[in-house]
């Protein structure tokens, strides 16, 4: 019931928005979960309220753990996806000569990680290559694996297009090797099933503010509990950790060894919130509503003289990337802001293994989610021919 969900997202009435692979917006119900615990906190104090609360901070873990198909003590609460990815990342005990098996969509803070750990342990990057799609060459990379390999790290769908990477396929081959295998799925969680089960990874990373429709400021990680044992956060606190003795600590047996003593609890309500609001929509039907909405809009976009589609890859999701022979996408992301739609802009320096090469500095992003309607992709496509 689209305008039953219209209904309940006040933004609609007031924007197109097309950026919901940059911060969605929130339904009525997470919002008000988020502010009445705020307003019990303004009452009888944070500490008292998140007391009060405890029952709906625990529905975080059972409801993430629901979404993504594992254990609530897999999963960690984190303030966003890029420090639950680096809690991950900077966990793992590298050695001077391990290789790190990428791909050319990376995600600009990830590779910055890379470089940084290539510095700090002499470990070596590897840029597995595209195949003639444009996704990660699922046979190139069989052909790199070798002892060498430490971690396979991917973005499964990037910030830069509608791409979406084989990450089953890439589990597989992490399986069949012994790797580890880290998932970045900020973008994918939400807008379509993702299976820790199904997908193999070892570790996953997302967010709350995107297609999950959650608060900003929120995120979340998942580590597969058998690794737990092996992993040493890069930094621990009273949350992560117990001051046994005055010599002595031990860390959390979860995946909560991954979290800090503060947190946003209200935010964390308005997560879990979201995640039940998209659990009872359904997934499922939540991924074919995405899927219908791009498919149009690239279909219509595609008609308009001058602009270049620029999303690659066999399958493809709810981001929309093009760009427009006589005006730069920021010059569109600006004139299309005066008539209240929202895009986004993703620039080379967050993917230059991917942008850079295709010679493109810039491209603009529409990303849409199950709310948007076919004739807000008519009018969005209207004001774009009328620029």
């Amino acid at each position: 019931d689209i305008e039953k969900i219209r209904a309940e997202t006040k933004g609609c009435r007031h924007v197109l928005h097309f950026n919901n692979a940059g911060a969605s917006l929130p339904p009525d119900g997470v919002h008000r979960a988020v502010v009445d615990h705020l307003e019990l906190e303004r009452q009888i104090g944070g500490y008292e309220a998140a007391a009060r609360a405890h029952e709906k901070i625990e529905r975080f873990y059972t409801a993430l753990a629901q979404l993504l198909h594992c254990r609530p003590q897999e999963i960690a609460y984190v303030e966003n996806a890029t420090r639950a990815w680096d809690m991950a990342f900077y966990s793992l005990p590298f050695q001077p000569g391990d290789r790190i098996l990428t791909t050319q969509v990376e995600y600009g803070s990830n590779y910055l990680a890379f470089l940084q750990a290539a510095k700090r342990y002499q470990v070596k990057i590897d840029v597995v290559p595209n195949d003639d799609s444009g996704q990660i060459s699922v046979s190139a990379l069989k052909d790199m694996m070798d002892k060498d390999v430490k971690l396979i790290a991917v973005t499964h769908v990037p910030t830069q297009s509608g791409l979406v990477n084989p990450a089953r396929e890439i589990g597989q081959i992490a399986k069949h090797h012994s790797v580890l295998y880290l998932l970045d799925a900020c973008q994918s969680v939400g807008q379509m099933p993702v299976d820790v089960q199904t997908i193999g990874c070892d570790m996953l990373s997302g967010t709350g503010r995107k297609y999950l429709r959650g608060p900003r400021g929120t995120g979340f990680l998942y580590v597969r509990e058998s690794l737990l044992k092996d992993l040493i956060p890069p930094f621990i606190d009273l949350r992560s950790a117990t001051w046994v003795d005055e010599n002595r600590f031990e860390l959390q047996p979860d995946a909560r060894r991954f979290e800090a003593w503060e947190s946003y609890v209200a935010g964390r309500i308005g997560l879990a919130t979201a995640v039940d609001y998209a659990l009872n929509l359904g997934i499922s039907a939540i991924f074919d509503r995405v899927q219908y909405l791009a498919d149009l809009l690239r279909e219509r976009l595609a008609a308009i003289s001058g602009i270049e589609m620029q999303d690659p890859g066999r399958k493809k999701c709810g981001i929309v990337t093009f760009t427009k022979a006589d005006e730069t996408p920021t010059e569109i992301q600006r004139r299309l802001s005066t008539r209240h739609i929202n895009i986004s802009v993703s620039p080379a320096r967050y993917a230059r293994l991917d942008l850079d090469p295709r010679g493109l500095t810039e491209v603009a992003r529409a990303s849409v989610h199950y709310f948007n309607t076919a004739s807000e992709i008519n009018r969005f496509c209207e004001a774009l021919e009328s620029l």
